[in-house]
């Protein structure tokens, strides 16, 4: 028996075929059904094709959520090509790098990112430049390009062990490396978040976070479409205009990182606004807090708790709607393709309940390694090809996963370990407090101070240290309360929603903190 092509364009292909009718994506007012969209993505890809774009080489996108990232992943996965998106938040420097790394032959990028590109063209080696917007010299202008193709006569035969996408982690602890993710990465992930949450043909998904963004693009958008539905298309995240677009397109399902949910949650409209068809939220990145959970729930939206990563398609476990609130805080079990354990400091497994230890992952969702970094993808991917992801998790009772915090996150304060994400979930419960980071900050006795870093909210006055260590000191041991409080406008965020800790390191290392108290033990 002859195995099924799973080829992002060949499913996407064969799904317009049979929903050619039916809406599929709708973007600032215009909506495109499934016959419209693939008509375009087909003549773009022939279009690529005469500018010289073969079987495995690179095509890359700068630019924010739009359909023409959609259109050029697709266009290009029709070719048998390899897609890199670009984080557009990214400086000129950072962005040559990984168009460098990559190898791109052509670029994509949309009129408010061709002066980026200008500025370091110089650096580049690619030699196809195309713009969504007006043209100048250099430059073919995108739409006219589709408008003057027909459709690609034969797509190519994509093998499911190809690669599909290079997609550039964010590079928090150093240069960005390039996570290869296969065709059959993106399927089975797919398959696996199918088998976890139901996606029904008539569902609306809206999708804001960031495309360039391993969830952004793999969680709601393909599944999605896989069964019919249509995604609603938001150019960036606002917190006003998700709450609308929930209400005006009657949008089903969604996903966000914490903090997304947070600033809807903050938005002045958020206790007036008609969330009566969001079915369920999908929440992933981070850690979700618990006050977070509770009050979405107050409004009958579940927010389900994902894990994964870049390096896992992104799926790796999920909470599942019937365990929502019994399992409020969980990560949730592993889908019915992945496999994921907790081992020790020498690798070995833990089976027990409630002991922690860092999380690997298994399974045909998972890459196969990073672009051209060998010693990279011996590190992190073992002989048995569980891939270990440097984060800390504990099961409980009932298997389900509880994710920790990252292993270089964690704070070593008098010899006791401890994990931020725990010490952010309470402070996160005072309602004087807005956000809220805990990092570790070199200390002469301790080895590390426990630092919170908190925003507070409008309206209410500022908590000193002492009340913000009665406060949690409720719920939480000793050692682990903040022994120092930073009190600062935002929290940095990278493009994904994530905090940036090690920058907050940076800014508090070299001076001294707004609170401080000195307590005869940590």
């Amino acid at each position: 028996m002859t195995s099924p092509d799973i080829s992002l364009g060949r499913w996407f292909a064969a799904r317009a075929a049979r929903s050619a009718h039916r809406r599929a994506l709708t973007f600032e007012g215009r909506t495109r059904t499934y016959g419209e969209l693939l008509s375009r993505i087909d003549r773009l890809a022939a279009a690529l094709r005469t500018r010289g774009v073969s079987h495995g080489d690179r095509v890359a996108f700068l630019g924010a959520n739009q359909p023409a990232f959609l259109e050029t992943l697709l266009a290009t996965a029709r070719l048998g090509a390899v897609f890199v998106p670009l984080n557009f938040r990214l400086a000129g420097p950072e962005l040559a790098f990984i168009i460098r790394d990559s190898g791109a032959n052509t670029l994509v990028t949309d009129s408010a990112h061709q002066p980026t590109i200008d500025k370091i063209r110089h650096e580049l080696t690619t030699h196809c430049y195309l713009i969504v917007g007006p043209a100048e010299a250099g430059w073919e202008n995108y739409e006219d390009l589709i408008a003057t193709h027909s459709a690609l006569p034969a797509p190519d035969s994509v093998l499911a062990d190809e690669t599909a996408i290079i997609m550039y982690t964010s590079g928090t602890t150093g240069r960005p490396k390039g996570v290869i993710l296969s065709h059959a990465n993106l399927w089975w992930s797919n398959i696996n978040l199918l088998s976890q949450f139901d996606v029904h043909e008539n569902d609306v998904t809206l999708v804001a976070a960031p495309l360039f963004h391993i969830a952004g693009l793999n969680v709601t958008t393909f599944t999605t479409w896989f069964k019919g539905g249509e995604v609603v298309l938001q150019r960036s995240f606002d917190a006003a205009d998700c709450l609308a677009a929930i209400e005006r397109h009657h949008v089903t399902t969604m996903f966000g990182v914490p903090a997304i949910f947070l600033f809807m949650s903050q938005a002045p409209a958020f206790p007036h606004a008609d969330l009566s068809s969001l079915r369920m939220a999908i929440c992933g990145g981070a850690p979700v807090p618990e006050p977070l959970l509770r009050l979405y729930a107050e409004r009958n939206v579940p927010i389900l708790q994902g894990y994964g990563l870049t390096e896992t398609a992104p799926s790796a476990t999920f909470l599942v709607a019937e365990y929502a609130l019994s399992k409020l805080g969980s990560a949730g079990t592993s889908p019915i393709f992945t496999d994921v354990k907790i081992v020790d400091a020498d690798g070995r497994a833990i089976e027990e309940p409630h002991r922690q230890g860092e999380i690997c992952v298994r399974g045909p969702n998972v890459t196969k390694g990073y672009w051209n970094r060998p010693e990279d993808t011996t590190r992190a991917i073992d002989p048995h090809g569980w891939f270990h992801t440097g984060d800390v998790g504990y099961r409980d009772d009932d298997g389900f996963m509880f994710i920790v915090d990252r292993i270089k996150d964690m704070i070593i304060s008098g010899g006791e370990n401890i994990y931020p994400a725990e010490v952010e979930n309470i402070l996160c419960g005072h309602p004087a407090i807005a956000e809220v980071a805990v990092i570790g900050v070199p200390d002469d006795r301790w080895g590390e101070a426990v630092t919170a870093v908190v925003t507070f909210r409008l309206g209410h006055e500022p908590l000193t240290l002492e009340e913000l260590r009665d406060f949690a000191g409720a719920s939480l041991a000793r050692y682990k309360l903040p022994t120092k409080l930073q009190v600062v406008d935002a929290l940095p965020r990278n493009s994904t929603g994530k905090v940036v800790k090690y920058l907050l390191r940076q800014q508090l290392q070299p001076q001294r903190t707004a609170s401080e108290t000195e307590p005869t033990s940590p």
